[in-house]
């Protein structure tokens, strides 16, 4: 199936690709400018709570895969089994980092079959910087370069998680943007009009309830290692945000000091920026502008 952005048709083609692994749907899409160059592929990987469309906030120029379409990137998104557009499970369970991990092998395959290539760039944000950390050190052969945005390294506390699914609400669509003193979303940071369109496209695409499994690794010990850093043999750049409530500098240096292949690595801490800084006023160009410059490295 091909569909085009009513706001950019004539600039930006989207089309979704069959991919179907463990007898599950998934939904694969490419992003890619119209101009008759060559592209590199990269795939974006979601978080924990809502799929690949926040990658595509469509307010303004704040989408990450819009910008990345126009740096000569072939861009694409995945929703992990359950999640998104991607078919539904039984088991909320099932998808968990592992599982994850698989569905990201098959949709890179897949990427790298139809352009001929043996290796290309991954980005995963938050969960997705466990899920496709894993599948780095899993198969380094087909990765090129790997972004690991807003990571979390190390369990976000013990909490039980009984129920296989979680019940999506405004509050968790809201929950990465950052707070005023008094709670409500900080507007000077976040614009308000970017907030209320990916909280719709939560309901839009996520609807009421996403997989546990993921929500289910990460909350356990801080003592747990969640991504196996020392495993990982490509070129890594870790980026987060100084105000990020899941990864703290000292967290990332840490991690930073754990790979093989520093010399080629990066480590950016964005002072003020948070979680969602590919969506904050005053974070998001630095943030993009970072990780287009690690990818295009020698």
């Amino acid at each position: 199936m091909v569909y085009a952005s009513v706001a950019q048709a004539a600039e930006i083609l989207r089309e979704a690709v069959p991919l179907e692994r463990n007898h599950v749907a998934l939904h694969l899409e490419r992003y890619i400018e119209q101009d008759g160059q060559s592209k590199k592929p990269i795939l974006f990987v979601h978080g924990v709570t809502f799929s690949s469309h926040e990658f595509d906030v469509n307010y303004k120029d704040y989408s990450l895969a819009r910008y990345f379409a126009k740096h000569g990137y072939e861009v694409w998104l995945l929703d992990i089994a359950g999640f998104g557009h991607s078919e539904t499970v039984k088991d909320g369970f099932m998808p968990d980092s592992d599982y994850a991990a698989e569905d990201i092998e098959a949709a890179v395959r897949c990427i790298l079959a139809r352009n001929n290539l043996s290796s290309m760039d991954v980005l995963g944000w938050s969960w997705g910087t466990v899920t496709s950390g894993r599948f780095a050190a899993r198969h380094p052969e087909l990765v090129h370069r790997l972004v690991l945005y807003a990571p979390i390294f190390v369990g976000m506390g013990e909490k039980a998680v009984k129920e296989p699914f979680h019940h999506n609400t405004w509050g968790s669509a809201a929950s990465d943007f950052q707070r005023k003193a008094d709670g409500s979303i900080d507007f000077d940071i976040a614009e308000e009009l970017l907030v209320n369109t990916y909280i719709a496209n939560a309901w839009h695409y996520d609807r009421d309830s996403s997989p546990n499994g993921g929500r289910r690794d990460l909350l356990v010990s801080d003592n747990v290692r969640l991504i196996p850093m020392e495993s990982i043999n490509v070129p890594v750049l870790i980026i987060a945000g100084s105000k990020d409530q899941y990864a703290s500098p000292a967290l990332c240096k840490e991690a930073f000091a754990m790979l093989s292949n520093r010399d080629k690595s990066q480590l950016v801490i964005i002072d003020g920026g948070g979680h969602a800084m590919v969506m904050e006023r005053p974070y998001y160009k630095k943030f993009r502008e970072n990780v287009l410059r690690f990818l295009q490295a020698n």
